[in-house]
């Protein structure tokens, strides 16, 4: 199809900021056959999102991904099925911000299609396209689509996706991850572990580091550079800070020990 091509967009933060604050860190266009760009962004995706770890009720580690593969497999799938191809110089864009995913698609719902009964009512505006990534086993082409994503999302214990037409001619679906209840959990974690006054004399640096550590079970400088965004004799001063204030404690044979990191501290 003359008209088929998807951009992928991953963004540091939670908006898309312009001009000298311009925060997209990543960028791909796909234009090819639509098979080959479902299977292209499919794996450029996967890399692309995070896990999360969390302890179960046996004590054990367990690692669970931002968003159910199929839910944003399915909306990406959707779109390149059902877009509006004769709309020229547009294409369908694929956001990842920190807290959500985009997708959107150029083109109204078609038909009889509605906002209110897209979960109950089926119209392929593209019987040809459906039917081809039908015997791919892609689309089934029974209506089952876009309420597993609605399953697929509680299932994760996540938002309901919302659908819109944002501009009156296009199709934009939005699936939240839980970054903020992470975050809050997290935030509760720390305040019940440690008193508010030490935690009062903390930075912001200082503060990423514990809630990374909360949520990890330890930090080598390494890690604390990449997630501060800072350089190494920075990220060793906020761990030097941390461990003198008995928050974290350090393990290695010695200050050059390249396998040398931090934990928390007991409590």
């Amino acid at each position: 199809m003359p008209n088929a091509r998807l951009r992928l967009l991953k963004f540091d933060g939670t908006r898309f900021e312009t001009g000298q604050r311009l925060n997209i860190i990543k960028e791909i266009n796909y234009e090819d056959a639509i098979p080959k760009i479902i299977q292209k962004v499919k794996n450029a995706i996967t890399l692309q999102l995070r896990e999360f770890q969390y302890l179960d009720e046996n004590g054990v580690f367990k690692v669970i991904p931002e968003y159910p593969e199929f839910a944003w497999f399915e909306g990406i799938v959707n779109s390149l099925t059902h877009r509006n191809y004769s709309i020229m110089g547009d294409h369908i864009r694929v956001s990842l911000y920190d807290d959500r995913l985009e997708i959107l698609s150029p083109g109204k719902l078609p038909n009889i299609v509605t906002l209110d009964n897209m979960l109950n009512t089926r119209y392929s505006r593209n019987p040809r396209i459906a039917r081809v990534l039908g015997e791919f086993g892609w689309v089934k082409e029974l209506n089952e689509g876009v309420k597993r994503i609605y399953d697929e999302m509680q299932m994760y214990f996540l938002k309901s996706p919302t659908y819109s037409e944002p501009n009156g001619n296009s199709v934009l679906l939005v699936l939240e991850n839980s970054i903020t209840s992470r975050q809050l959990r997290t935030d509760d974690k720390i305040s019940s572990m440690f008193d508010q006054e030490i935690l009062g004399q903390l930075n912001e640096f200082e503060t990423t580091i514990i809630q990374f550590l909360t949520n990890n079970k330890s930090i080598t400088i390494k890690t604390a550079k990449n997630i501060l965004h800072k350089g190494d004799t920075f990220s060793r001063k906020q761990l030097k800070h941390l461990e003198e204030l008995d928050i974290i404690e350090w393990h290695g044979s010695n200050k050059s020990d390249p396998t040398q990191y931090y934990t928390l501290k007991s409590k």
